[in-house]
């Protein structure tokens, strides 16, 4: 089986400017996750591809390893382009020049580092194991429960909680629900021919990272994550 590992960086962030390549724990954020796609493809023989518009993450990635010749188009670089697309691009890109086809496309975020070779294994065997999945992506036990304690303000000016139905006395109760973690994603190529453009369809797999494992959306969660590497507080080996 051909499996592609893709991995986008946009060099206009605007929520944390530079973030794909900011210094963490003494090395650039993307180069956590570059050296796990590159565990993976040597099991695997996979092929890494870099998705960027910035010259300056081109020259990050090349230093550890990551060297490319392929440009995101200016079209799939700004703040309302669809990740779906931008894999979908680079996928036909790497598809024409080394002409092969991808049975499987992995997606590593960059702003979600906490994550290793085992979990990426044992996700890619969740879905091998499931012949009718398209497509499993990382998830964390979500902290609020939409049964329970999330409301949303209805058209009458009340609010409710967002899942209507049976009402839950207790958070352990209701059903359990996941924060989609957004650290990877691994999809079958028949997600792509299906023409798919979000990543949860009707036949999607979860893989619950047994870990801690958060996004970095704001310059705060850079010091907590830096924090949690300095002091040896992660709860698993990175």
């Amino acid at each position: 089986m051909n499996v592609l590992i893709t991995i986008c960086a946009r060099g206009g962030s605007k929520g944390i400017p530079g973030k794909n390549i900011r210094p963490l724990n003494g090395k650039p954020l993307i180069a956590y996750t570059i050296e796990t796609a590159k565990n993976f493809a040597a099991n695997h023989k996979a092929d890494i591809a870099l998705s960027t518009d910035s010259i300056e993450i081109k020259n990050t990635a090349a230093a550890f390893g990551l060297h490319t010749s392929y440009k995101r188009p200016g079209k799939l670089a700004t703040d309302t382009a669809g990740k779906i697309d931008v894999i979908t691009d680079v996928m036909q890109y790497m598809e024409n020049a080394f002409s092969k086809m991808y049975d499987f496309i992995i997606d590593l975020d960059i702003t979600s580092p906490l994550r290793n070779t085992e979990d990426l294994e044992k996700a890619y065997k969740q879905l091998l194991q499931n012949n009718d999945a398209l497509n499993i992506f990382s998830v964390s036990p979500a902290k609020r429960n939409p049964y329970f304690n999330m409301v949303e303000e209805n058209a009458d000016g009340f609010f409710r909680t967002i899942k209507d139905g049976k009402i839950f006395k207790s958070r352990q109760e209701a059903p359990k629900v996941y924060d989609m973690n957004a650290s990877f994603y691994i999809f079958r190529k028949k997600f792509f021919t299906d023409n798919w453009r979000v990543s949860t369809t009707n036949a999607s797999l979860a893989y619950v990272v047994p870990h801690m494992c958060f996004d970095l959306d704001e310059p705060e969660d850079f010091l907590i994550m830096e924090t949690l590497m300095k002091q040896n507080l992660l709860d698993f080996n990175l």
